[in-house]
């Protein structure tokens, strides 16, 4: 059982279904269903989804076409899987929309790199077209991204390069224009990002802690749409003030905005670029040290305080490692 006492975990609709052999053509019809709603497989002879009144009926149209097509289902209402944490199951969870992100962010990129290349840059009209694509792609995933997944800020990023005002064969591929921020106006705030953090919202905070406000507070949400509160600042999550920009993870934004220019943190930036984005961009030999222990952070803290007092102490460690060695 899971080690969350079943009256105060998540409630969660878990279906189970059987399909007669014939017709083949059901069992794909289903299947591309329940991959569109987001439900989540589980043991290859269940489906999980939170317990809402939007994924209930979602299941309860499945249910009827597994029954049309002569099969026989259930729904059940449940608040503990077994030998399953919800953090286990909220994990399945993103790792296939973090999938799905990866996939848009890599088509994307692929479409960018054409305006570089002289004799096969897209017209205007085209790329309109694939803005409006991507961007209905983007949002058929974030329809079914119930945990906010890594992932939604960087493809929402590289989607804003394709706008009309920010396409140009000079302009595309440039650093953003970011405007400098002063360390002053951000003192006494409240720094909003989304829960269950992870490398590049770690590493952020440990930013601000450490070069912004020491004596920063930190809130953790849920609400994929979040509007800030007076004296809340967000970072790392849709619409923040400091997140993604072009393929920059929330730590690159920061250094950049911040004008900080110190070598240790240009350093620790590029792990957690690679960490976040996955690009391999910089290919350092510290990063799979970090990512090993950022990982037992995660694992071994289920609080977010929690995961950002362990997470200070190893950027801290890491920070003076670099710095020595300059």
């Amino acid at each position: 059982m899971s080690s969350t006492d079943p009256k105060d975990g998540r409630r969660w609709w878990v279906l189970a279904f059987q399909l007669p052999a014939q017709p083949a053509y059901a069992r794909v019809k289903i299947w591309r269903r329940l991959q569109a709603v987001g439900a989540a497989s589980f043991k290859n002879a269940l489906y999980l989804m939170p317990a809402t009144d939007e994924a209930l009926e979602d299941f309860e149209w499945t249910l009827r076409e597994v029954r049309d097509a002569g099969g026989e289902g259930l729904i059940l209402d449940s608040r503990a899987v077994q030998g399953f944490t919800d953090e286990e199951i909220i994990a399945i969870f993103d790792a296939a929309r973090e999938e799905q992100y990866r996939a848009i962010a890599d088509e994307i990129r692929a479409f960018t790199a054409r305006f570089e290349r002289k004799r096969d840059p897209p017209s205007a009209e085209e790329t309109a077209a694939q803005h409006a694509r991507l961007s209905g792609r983007i949002s058929a995933v974030e329809a079914i991204d119930f945990f906010q997944a890594n992932g939604r800020e960087q493809v929402s990023a590289l989607l804003r390069e394709l706008e009309p005002r920010n396409i140009g064969v000079d302009t595309l591929g440039a650093e953003p224009a970011m405007p400098t921020e002063k360390l002053a106006s951000l003192k006494g705030r409240t720094w909003v990002t989304r829960a269950n953090v992870h490398v590049d919202r770690m590493a952020s905070a440990w930013l601000i802690r450490r070069w912004v406000d020491p004596g920063a507070k930190f809130k953790w949400v849920t609400d994929r749409n979040y509007r800030p509160e007076a004296f809340e600042i967000r970072f790392d999550m849709y619409q923040a003030e400091f997140t993604h920009e072009g393929d920059q993870c929330t730590f690159e934004v920061l250094l950049n905005r911040l004008e900080l220019k110190d070598v240790a943190l240009v350093a620790i930036a590029e792990i957690i670029h690679d960490l976040d984005l996955k690009d391999q961009k910089f290919g350092r030999r510290e990063t799979a040290g970090v990512q090993q222990l950022l990982a037992g952070i995660v694992g071994s803290q289920r609080s977010d305080d929690a995961r950002i007092e362990r997470a200070t102490n190893l950027f801290d460690d890491l920070y003076h490692s670099f710095d020595r060695a300059h």
